[in-house]
């Protein structure tokens, strides 16, 4: 996590809002920023580095990285090559992948893969975004939902019934306008205009993302439960994007799981993208909510509009 804290309050007094209302429509209070020069990799090395230690392993022993962002440092070369670097991890294969806020799920089913097929042994899977520096801080409908963090996972080959159990991921491209940074692409490449009339910045339809999350959350969720064989009362915790506190609510409402097995951190940090859930999970397992063969529930959406759902037995 960056160390500067931006609260309600100090936004305040940067835009036309208030603490109550920003509370009563996301359930944010508080939110993490990058440091000036402080890069998404930046972010990402500690929290690398830290679930490497965790699973005993060193950065000569990855065979891949996969990088879930939607900010790189740069574009080009993939912010996976920057983090290579940093850790040092020569021997390991790099690649970014770009799913909106459904990354780090994304990652952890195409890392699963090679582990499972045995082409890979050791994979780092890494969601990472400093979202300010695509949010506008004159738009008070956005600037009041991002934060900056990293979070981090090792993946490795786990005997049949362990780990993950199963996943589903999807999209409705039709809707891949709710949620969009319109220019810095190939179809509408840099220039003073495009500058000027702010398309650098995220534009979202929050009405259309909230109906979309609500009900992919819904779906995915039972559909990856349906495959391994479980229903929503058999879930010990469920570990959804912190996007907004009114979407998780009303999707664990939908499940029947009541709010106490359901995992929030979105008051202090909002919506970090591709690292709300990796750091919600962490945060479960050192708050003791976490413990052996207990199911796990990740679900996630974000830009594309994608979504993603996944089963793992701890």
């Amino acid at each position: 996590m960056p160390e500067r804290v931006l609260t309600n309050a100090d936004l305040e007094r940067m835009v036309e809002t208030s603490d109550e209302w920003i509370v009563t429509r996301s359930g944010i209070r508080e939110r993490r920023i990058a440091a000036e020069g402080q890069t998404t990799t930046d972010l990402a090395l500690p929290a690398a580095v830290q679930a490497m230690e965790r699973a005993g392993v060193t950065a000569q022993d990855l065979d891949l990285i996969v990088f879930c962002t939607n900010n790189p440092d740069t574009f080009i070369p993939a912010g996976a090559c920057h983090l290579q670097g940093k850790l040092g991890a020569a021997r390991a294969g790099t690649f970014d992948l770009i799913a909106g806020c459904s990354g780090f799920i994304y990652g952890l089913a195409v890392a699963a893969q090679f582990a499972a097929s045995r082409t890979y042994l050791t994979i780092l899977v890494v969601g990472a975004d400093i979202l300010s520096r695509l949010v506008d801080w004159t738009d008070r409908g956005t600037c009041v939902l991002f934060g900056d963090a990293a979070g981090a996972a090792v993946v490795r080959p786990a005997p049949d019934g362990r780990g993950i159990i199963s996943f589903r991921l999807g999209c409705e491209g039709s809707k891949r306008g709710e949620i969009v940074v319109p220019a810095g692409g190939a179809s509408l490449p840099a220039s003073h205009e495009t500058v000027d009339r702010r398309l650098h910045y995220i534009k979202m339809n929050g009405r259309e993302t909230f109906r979309f999350a609500v009900t992919a959350i819904d779906q995915v969720a039972r559909e990856v439960l349906d495959a391994a064989g479980y229903s929503p009362e058999d879930v010990t915790l469920m570990v959804p994007h912190q996007a907004n506190l009114r979407i998780i609510e009303a999707a664990a409402k939908r499940l029947s799981i009541p709010m106490e097995r359901v995992m929030v951190n979105i008051d202090r940090y909002g919506n970090t993208s591709a690292a709300t859930v990796p750091v919600a999970l962490y945060e479960a397992e050192e708050a003791g909510r976490l413990k052996r063969d207990d199911l796990v529930l990740l679900v996630g959406f974000g830009a594309g509009l994608t979504y993603a759902g996944m089963l793992i037995r701890w």
